[in-house]
């Protein structure tokens, strides 16, 4: 399986024509059906599913397109490494991160390596844990600032010192506001505005014991900055990190017994990395 056949192939995937596929790849338009009928012959199975019109992939078709994306990505990379490793290090680095105080020490620590490098840049998108996972999975995220519990098996994992805790987002006229702490009995009868990650609800599940199942759930929310927004407008008590407090007319109270959360900065294991992305994790690891 050749990589320029693999190129072919997902040019075909994305075109979905292959009239159009052999115009962008300046192959004729046999040479190009007849390497695709030798790949099929090769996988021993249909690639496509042919129309008058369109051409679609089959369900082994897809799975060869995810696999041909990893392995022309691979081997982009490894020739990346290979021609820079006696040059400056210089490049982009593209990274996701959720919502959280880490970002602080984070942020200060790509700061620190771009003041050692000036050719550094990093793309940063925002997403919550699950989008940062199936994003470095796919190779779109090098790397991921993410908020605990997370499911990291299949990525190393660099873990940070600063801790989240959660709580209950009121607004200032709300009773609640004038409590310390938040005990589980004293939301447990209101409409609440909770995370939809299924690792965050096992945890907020302990913590609030037999009435889990019986909350009320107004809203669920993968990222945190509309909380604020929903609490102010009424729509329920936001159970939250305490990022929001800071907002006019509302007030964050502490979770008792506390629930706390960590960060961790994660890659995908076994990924052959650029010289800049390599030599900025290897800067993460070393740092104070």
């Amino acid at each position: 399986m050749e990589l320029r056949v693999l190129r072919y192939f997902l040019t075909i995937a994305e075109e979905e024509n292959i009239t159009r596929a052999a115009d962008i790849l300046h192959v004729t338009q046999p040479t190009l059906s007849r390497q695709m009928m030798q790949l099929e012959d090769e996988l021993g199975t249909k690639l496509f599913k042919r129309s008058r019109y369109c051409i679609k992939l089959t369900e082994d078709g897809l799975f060869l397109k995810r696999r041909a994306e990893e392995i022309l990505s691979l081997a982009e990379n490894t020739a990346e490494v290979i021609g820079n490793r006696d040059k400056d290090i210089v490049g982009e680095i593209t990274i996701g991160c959720t919502e959280t105080h880490s970002m602080d020490v984070f942020a200060a620590r790509m700061a620190e390596f771009r003041n050692l490098h000036e050719g550094v840049s990093y793309n940063i998108f925002t997403t919550n844990a699950d989008g940062i996972k199936e994003n470095m999975e796919k190779g779109v995220f090098e790397l991921g600032l993410v908020t605990e519990p997370v499911d990291t098996t299949r990525f190393e994992t660099l873990h940070l010192q600063d801790k989240e805790r959660w709580g209950a987002l009121v607004r200032e006229d709300d009773p609640l506001s004038e409590k310390e702490f938040v005990y589980p009995d004293d939301v447990k009868d209101r409409p609440l505005i909770l995370p939809v990650r299924s690792e965050v609800r096992y945890i907020l599940e302990e913590w609030f014991g037999a009435s889990f199942q019986d909350l009320d759930i107004a809203a669920r929310y993968n990222l945190g900055r509309n909380v604020a927004v929903m609490v102010r407008s009424g729509l329920g008590t936001g159970i939250c990190f305490d990022l929001f407090s800071s907002h006019e007319g509302l007030r964050f109270i502490p979770m008792a017994p506390p629930l706390m959360t960590g960060s961790a900065v994660c890659w995908k294991k076994n990924q052959l990395f650029s010289t800049v992305t390599r030599s900025f994790i290897d800067f993460l690891r070393n740092a104070d």
